[in-house]
Formats: C-alpha cells, sequence, structure tokens
C-alpha cells in the first residue's frame, strides 16, 4: 500500500512538473506570436507612411527614381515589366522634372534587357522634355549597362564597376560519369537537333557552332544598341565590347558613362530637384514584406516557388 502511494506521488509530481513545462511553453509561445504581430505592425505602419510620404512629395517637383537592382530576369524583382511599369508612371506624372535609374546589377537576361531598353526609348521620344539619367553604384554590367545606355547620361562613382559588353552561355559536361555509377541512360528523339548540346554526349563541332553564332548575333544586337544610345561620346577601343569591366573613372574616359556622382549627386545638381520619389514597382506585395521582414528564409522558399528558364546571360 506505501508502495502504491509513493507511485502515485512520483506520478503526480510528474504530472504537474509536464503540465508546468506546457505552461511555461505557452507563454513563450503566446509571447513569441504577440512580439511577431507588434513587428509586423511597425513593418505595415512604416510602410504605409512612407507610401504617404510618397504621395504627398508627388505633389511638389521631385526627380523620380526607378531602381533596378539585381540579376535583371522575367521572374525577379528587376524585370522588364517592373522597370517599364514604373518608368511609364514616373513620365506620367507631371511633378517629375527627370528621372533616374539607380542601378546595382551584374546583368542578367538579353530579352529582359532589350524590353526595357526599347521602352525606354520609346518614352524618351514621347516625353523629349524629361530627361533620363541612369546611375551606377557598385556595378552596372552587362545588361545592367544595356539598359543603361538607353538614358540620357549616365553618371557612376570612380569606383563603379561598368561595363562587361559580352554574352555568356555557361554549363557543364557530364561525359562518362553515368557509366561509372552504373546507370544506363535513354534518350528518344524526334528530329536531329532535339538533344542538341546533350551533357552527357561529347559536344559535337556543329553544335558549338550553331551556338556560338548565336551567342555572336545577340553579342551584335547588345554592341548596336550601346552605339546607338551613346552615339559619339564612346571612344572605342579593341577591348570595348569584349566582356571587360572598367571601374567608373576609365569608364568615364572611355566614353561609357558622362559624370561621376551618386543619385544625390545628379537630383540636386543635375536635375535641380533634390526631392526624390521612388515608383519602383514591387512586382508581389507577399515578397515585399517578407523581405521587409527580414526573413531571408522565407524569401529564399519563396524565389524557390517561382518557375525560371534556363537561357543565355549578357554578363
Amino acid at each position: 500500500m506505501e508502495q502504491k502511494s509513493k507511485e502515485w506521488q512520483l506520478l503526480e509530481k510528474a504530472v504537474l512538473a509536464s503540465v508546468t513545462e506546457q505552461r511555461r511553453a505557452r507563454r513563450w509561445r503566446i509571447f513569441f506570436v504577440v512580439l511577431f504581430f507588434v513587428y509586423l505592425f511597425s513593418i505595415l505602419g512604416i510602410v504605409t507612411q512612407n507610401a504617404d510620404m510618397a504621395a504627398v512629395a508627388k505633389t511638389s517637383e521631385h526627380t523620380a527614381v526607378v531602381r533596378i537592382q539585381g540579376p535583371i530576369m522575367e521572374q525577379e524583382p528587376a524585370s522588364a515589366n517592373a522597370i517599364a511599369t514604373g518608368l511609364r508612371a514616373a513620365f506620367k506624372e507631371p511633378n517629375a522634372k527627370a528621372i533616374i535609374l539607380a542601378i546595382n546589377s551584374p546583368g542578367g537576361s538579353p530579352v529582359q534587357a532589350g524590353y526595357a531598353y526599347d521602352e525606354i526609348m520609346r518614352l524618351r521620344k514621347l516625353h523629349p522634355e524629361k530627361k533620363v539619367y541612369a546611375v551606377i553604384s557598385d556595378l552596372g554590367a552587362s545588361a545592367a549597362y544595356y539598359i543603361a545606355s538607353a538614358a540620357d547620361e549616365i553618371y557612376a562613382d570612380k569606383a563603379s564597376l561598368v561595363g562587361s559588353i559580352g554574352v555568356i552561355s555557361a554549363g557543364f559536361g557530364f561525359v562518362g560519369t553515368i557509366d561509372k555509377l552504373g546507370v544506363e541512360r535513354r534518350v528518344i528523339t524526334s528530329g536531329k537537333n532535339k538533344a542538341f548540346m546533350d551533357p552527357f554526349e561529347p559536344l559535337k563541332p556543329s553544335d558549338e557552332k550553331f551556338w556560338r553564332d548565336s551567342l555572336d548575333l545577340i553579342h551584335q544586337q547588345f554592341i548596336t544598341a550601346v552605339k546607338t544610345g551613346r552615339s559619339d561620346r564612346l571612344k572605342e577601343t579593341d577591348d570595348m565590347f569584349s566582356g571587360l569591366i572598367w571601374p567608373g573613372e576609365t569608364a568615364l574616359e572611355l566614353g561609357l558613362v558622362d559624370g561621376l556622382g551618386s543619385a544625390g549627386y545628379v537630383a540636386r545638381d543635375i536635375v535641380g530637384a533634390k526631392d526624390t520619389v521612388d515608383y519602383t514597382v514591387s512586382r508581389d506585395p507577399i515578397e515585399r514584406l517578407i523581405r521587409q521582414l527580414g526573413a531571408s528564409a522565407g524569401a529564399a522558399v519563396y524565389q524557390q516557388l517561382q518557375m525560371s528558364d534556363t537561357a543565355p546571360a549578357i554578363r
């Protein structure tokens, strides 16, 4: 009897300890949930405040800013559609004295760059009174420079990296790999080139020539766009269109940029309207909120959910 009493006492203590632990865990969960929502509403408040401030700023003369940051791809924030939407809004706004393309990008899709370039040229023709200034911060390379060359003028810092006028398509060859793993690969095609540049087969000279010719054509389109946009300001060298990249100071000597300075400098001293309003379009409000919350893991998951295609890149 006494033994059973001790067992019940031990059981009672264990149950009480478990209940206490559950209560403690519940309190912490409630605390973190409350903290999360406080943080969430704070961020929403800041976003709303910024939107209100931007709305107020639009009522007076200002310099419009459209940001081109990160990879220039259809599924990225710096897509041609996002850039064009921001530009149209800026050109349409009568109080926007000029437009700054704030660029910090390594490049990306030649298709997206071409779309954005053509739209800038079209809008400039429709609104000749409103100038477009491309301002490169850390990096304005490849497809980013492709787009920048459509602007009336380009500015950069003396240490910015500018240029990389070239096209690249990279991959890997796994010839013999699956044999070593004991894997039998079965490929059936209809059309002799359907297995074009198969990574598990040796690279055919005919495939390489076809792809190189295609890249050369895209490269020539890039060169033509830059020459059209920059006109006689370019001081061409043998290496200018080779894919090399230059510091801003050298880019100025080559005529790839028109001056050295930041976006603030351009707005204040070149445009003459120091107040700026950001017209950059956020492609997805959910993604924007995730990024503002600093949830890098969430942003990574979000990106994985987006479908993207492998294609030549201007880099």
